[in-house]
């Protein structure tokens, strides 16, 4: 569907360019695009390295083990179904660690990793299971508490402040993870009754 929308946009504005007489407009809007989608992502390439440095550091001074003992609990909770020792969730608590932290692309091995370890758990294979579901809602949704990707994007185009977005990431992600549970719950219950 998305790929529907971009489509439509992209013949909406060249139609709209050749109404107006301006189609060179449109070959000088992709090129210029490409060109900053490259020096942003050279650019990034540090910033991502940087981070992700950082948290091998972490790891090994033991702060990830850390949050990952701190999210056990939560963690146990909220994914009732999967075994507390199962490395399903080793890789859900190393995935959402990796994404408090705002690093997604590091996340994103080890929530591949464990997506394969709950489907080990699903006992209907052609569906995904009631864990699967909400670690999706959860992943996607994640509390950051340190956004790099976007710090080093206003960093690379001269903020002043490249980190005062911290507290409104913070809040924002804090509201879209509670929103994600609390509707993973409520659907699960409604698909629970209707079960019966």
């Amino acid at each position: 569907m998305v790929n529907f929308v971009w489509l439509g946009m992209i013949v909406f504005g060249i139609f709209v360019a050749a109404v107006n007489g301006n189609i060179e407009v449109v070959t000088k809007a992709a090129l210029d695009g490409a060109d900053n989608a490259v020096k942003i992502s050279i650019s990034l390439i540090a910033i991502i390295t940087f981070w992700l440095g950082i948290m091998k550091l972490t790891e090994e001074a033991g702060l990830v083990r850390a949050l990952a003992w701190i999210m056990r609990p939560v963690m146990n909770f909220i994914f009732p179904g999967v075994p507390k020792n199962h490395p399903a969730m080793g890789a859900m608590i190393m995935n959402l660690s990796a994404n408090i932290l705002g690093l997604g692309n590091a996340a994103t091995p080890m929530g591949l990793i464990a997506m394969r370890e709950l489907q080990k758990l699903n006992r209907g294979h052609d569906t995904a299971s009631d864990a699967m579901c909400t670690f999706l809602a959860l992943n996607t949704s994640c509390i950051t508490l340190i956004p790099t990707t976007i710090i080093g994007i206003r960093l690379l185009y001269g903020s002043t402040d490249p980190t005062e977005i911290v507290g409104p990431t913070i809040m924002a992600t804090a509201v879209s993870m509670t929103v994600a549970l609390v509707t993973d719950r409520l659907l699960r219950l409604v698909y629970s009754r209707k079960g019966r």
